[in-house]
Order: structure tokens, then sequence, then C-alpha cells
């Protein structure tokens, strides 16, 4: 094996274990999306009402999103949180006079969450089925792991190539890496799209400011790292089956 394509495979197998992490940190955590709002220091009915409700089986999209807007929320593919003062008191403190202890609650999406149907209008059940959003969720849920489970493959037909000392399998490896980097970069699409659609119908609260957060952006990383890395397993096996057959070409002539 010539020392350009081993040089090749190895920065290739690099590069794909490093979006791999990634993308499993990504899937893992909890911050796709964060909202900032200014921090609720007392625990009136309203907000103890707002708590209840969030960390309620049957919450629905709107009841967890009110929370998410006035609890500096964060949000990811699998759950959800909200940031609460840990020790509440009945009345609201006439002047804050030092920070206070506050606590993250988290509360996971059921399996029937993620593939359950969106609403026209988030809440109201008579208002319609709003199939693009439904199927934006779905997808934003699914297509992270179809690209895990693409990379896997690929890994497992890239240490065969090893086994075998042959770098040509590796183009099944580089095809299902530029798969993996189309599914990643579909589902962060996904989600950018559902979010704005989900703002345009619930709008945010005066004060209250949302972002992407750290999460998405491993995910938004994850993708061109997955695209050079099948690049680089491709040309790699495409070249040096080329150079074989020219070289094998010659000896018989």
């Amino acid at each position: 094996m010539d020392n350009r394509f081993a040089t090749a495979f190895v920065i290739a197998c690099v590069l794909s274990l490093i979006s791999t992490i990634y993308m499993a940190a990504s899937i893992g955590t909890d911050f796709w999306y964060e909202y900032r709002s200014p921090v609720q220091e007392n625990s009136s009915d309203l907000n103890k009402s707002i708590w209840t409700d969030f960390a309620s089986d049957e919450a629905d999209e709107k009841t967890y999103n009110d929370a998410l807007f006035r609890f500096n929320g964060t949000m990811g593919l699998w759950r959800r949180c909200i940031t609460i003062p840990q020790n509440t008191h009945w009345y609201s403190p006439p002047e804050r006079t030092e920070s206070f202890d506050v606590v993250t609650k988290c509360m996971s999406f059921t399996l029937n969450e993620q593939f359950m149907e969106k609403f026209v209008d988030p809440g109201n059940h008579n208002s319609g089925i709003d199939l693009l959003r439904t199927y934006l969720w779905r997808c934003q849920f699914l297509l992270p792991f179809v690209s895990l489970g693409l990379m896997c493959f690929g890994a497992v037909i890239g240490l065969c190539a090893c086994i075998c000392r042959s770098l040509y399998p590796t183009i099944a490896t580089g095809i299902l890496h530029l798969l993996a980097g189309l599914c990643t970069l579909g589902s962060v699409s996904c989600y950018v799209a559902g979010i704005e659609l989900l703002h345009q119908k619930l709008e945010l609260p005066e004060n209250v400011s949302g972002e992407f957060g750290w999460s998405f952006c491993l995910a938004c990383v994850s993708a061109p790292l997955q695209f050079m890395a099948s690049a680089l397993f491709i040309w790699a096996a495409h070249t040096n089956r080329k150079e074989y057959t020219l070289m094998k070409a010659y000896r018989v002539a």
C-alpha cells in the first residue's frame, strides 16, 4: 500500500472517530436550543402551576414550551429542562441581596411524544394536524440515529478492509459516511426549520431570547467531518485500485 493512501486512510479514520464522538455527544445532551429569560425568584401560584404542568406526563407542546420560555429552558432530542429556584418562597423578596441556588428539572420525551402529531395551533387538538412540523420533528429525532448507525457499519467494513489488507472495500465505507453526513445535515436542517415554525406559532414573551446551543453546534460540526472522511475514503480506495490495475496491466505487457 502506497504511503499516500495509508496516510489518507488514517486521517479519514480520525475524522470519522471525531465525528462519531461529536454526534453521540450531541444526541445525548440537552442543549440543542436554549432560552434566556429573567429569573423567577418566587414561587407564586402561577409558577407552581407551570412547574406542575411541565412535570406532568400529559403536558402538551404549548404547556412545556411556556415553561421553557419562562424558566431558562433547554431542549435536546430526548429531554427538555427548566431552571427553577431551589429554595422558593411564597412572597417576592423586596430586594435581591445575594445569589440564590437553582436546580435543573428535566423531563424526557417518551417515544409516544416523539411520534405524536403536532397541531396547527399548539395545544389545541381541534385545530388540525400540522403535517410539516410533525414530520420535521420525527426526522430530527430519527436521522441522527441513522447517521450513527451508518458510521458504525462503515467502521466495520473499514476494519474488514484492514484485515484483508485492501483499500478497495473502503469505497463502501466512504459511501456510508457520505450518507451519514447527509442524514446529519438533514437532521440539523429539520431542527432549524422546526424551531422557526414553532416560534411563528408561539411567539417568545418579552425579555425572552433563544439561541442554538452547543449540542446543536456539535451536530453541525459533525456533518462536514463526515463529508471529509467520506471523500478521503473514496479517493484512497479508488486511486489505489486504479494504480493497481495499471501496474497489473504493465506487468502483463
